[in-house]
């Protein structure tokens, strides 16, 4: 059977890796340092009729509703009526399947543009993902896509891989939420992972609220024409595009949180120790600019937004990493603080690694040696999971491990259960 030449003698074509998550879906192709690509974890959908549909979104299916999709950024971005934002993940699973389908087929045909069946899958999945959503997983690429062979991994492991480590503590913070995952010699220890609900979400939230107290018009970039220069601190002065009516609300908050997410990446920074406005002041504002054309300098505030992640006395991240350490055995919790590796958005706002590390030592016991592992660059940190993949897939002695179609054939869905830890 010729399918096997395809997949194990060594690099002919392929293999894809897929790390879904709240913000984004990575994809790309294994062996690769970065994906491919990025497509937001939402659809835009609008009722509209079968007909006069043009390329970007996904055609729809004629005998059920006549919904429109328009995936990915440059076709998200667009103002249109009555259009519905909705995301397909819930609490790190994926959940809502037809929809997470649609943005599968674009990504075949609009990223990789090659056929499914030509190349194996290997996906990323939480920690806590549910054994009914793994062998749907499973039966969805093997069923419609078929993929030649298959595998999913813990995203936390892969991160872990990533920075060269197979036992190791990962502090993962996103956007949906911050878990901490040990990691032991390639293998998630689930009963001591721990997670909560403050991420970059929850940190856009209070931006939010921080500059509508403060009366800044948070006027949109798609919503203005055109705007003058103004002296800082001066009301900005700007014109108004007519945009298409009934703009939904779900659409002008998805809008808002980008926005409010690049402010928050240009500004928003952690205290190396806990929040003090002395020594805060001290430190050299940054200066940023709205769409709407108003800007300022930010100072001490900034420290304190990024501040919620961590002083929370149950939630915050230091917290959140001692607690999942005594969860494990205690012949393990040395070599876990030994290799504590930071991954996603939000390890990358300035000093967010330093604030974790002196937070952790407090809590770790008197004598403990805490090492903390953080890529230096943005991609590395962002996108671990889906790096960690594309390592493991290239490795010449996991090919054995793909789970084929042919066992697929033989075993069924169940298969992922006794392959796939």
């Amino acid at each position: 059977m010729n399918q096997q030449g395809i997949l194990y003698g060594g690099d002919e074509i392929g293999a894809l890796v897929f790390d879904p998550g709240h913000q984004s879906l990575r994809l790309g192709f294994a062996q690769e340092d970065s994906p491919k690509s990025e497509i937001p974890s939402v659809v835009a959908v609008s009722p509209g009729s079968p007909n006069g549909i043009t390329e970007p979104e996904v055609k729809p299916d004629n005998n059920i509703t006549s919904n429109k999709y328009y995936i990915d950024t440059t076709f998200l971005n667009v103002p249109r009526s009555n259009c519905e934002i909705k995301t397909y993940m819930k609490d790190g699973m994926i959940d809502d399947w037809d929809l997470f389908e649609k943005v599968l087929d674009y990504a075949y045909k609009k990223v990789i543009m090659s056929e499914s069946e030509l190349h194996p899958v290997l996906f990323s999945e939480a920690s806590w993902n549910t054994r009914q959503n793994r062998e749907k997983l499973t039966e969805l690429m093997f069923e419609k896509y078929n993929v030649p062979a298959f595998f999913l991994v813990k995203n936390a492991v892969l991160a872990a891989f990533a920075n060269g480590r197979a036992t190791a503590l990962v502090v993962d913070s996103g956007a949906k939420h911050t878990s901490v995952v040990p990691v032991h010699e390639g293998y998630v220890l689930t009963q001591a992972v721990v997670k909560s609900p403050l991420g970059g979400d929850y940190l856009s939230m209070q931006c939010r609220q921080h500059l509508e107290t403060q009366g800044i018009d948070l006027t949109m970039g798609y919503a203005i024409s055109g705007k003058d220069v103004v002296k800082e601190r001066d009301p900005p002065r700007y014109t108004k595009r007519t945009l298409p009516e009934n703009l939904t609300t779900s659409w002008q908050n998805y809008m808002l949180r980008q926005q409010l997410q690049d402010y928050q990446a240009a500004v928003v920074q952690v205290l190396e120790s806990p929040f003090d406005e002395r020594v805060a002041s001290q430190i050299p504002a940054v200066h940023y600019e709205f769409p709407t054309g108003y800007h300022q300098d930010f100072g001490s505030e900034r420290f304190k937004l990024a501040e919620s992640l961590f002083d929370h006395t149950m939630l915050g991240a230091g917290q959140l990493a001692s607690t999942c350490v005594s969860n494990c055995d205690a012949d393990i919790r040395l070599a876990l603080y030994g290799s504590v590796v930071v991954t996603g958005g939000n390890s990358l706002l300035p000093g967010f690694a330093e604030r974790l590390n002196r937070d952790l030592s407090h809590r770790a016991p008197s004598n403990t040696r805490i090492k903390m592992i953080v890529a230096n660059g943005t991609v590395e940190r962002r996108f671990g999971a889906w790096i960690g993949g594309s390592i493991l897939a290239s490795i010449g002695t996991f090919q054995q491990m793909w789970i084929s179609q042919q066992e697929y054939e033989e075993g069924g869905k169940t298969q992922v259960e006794r392959k796939c830890p």
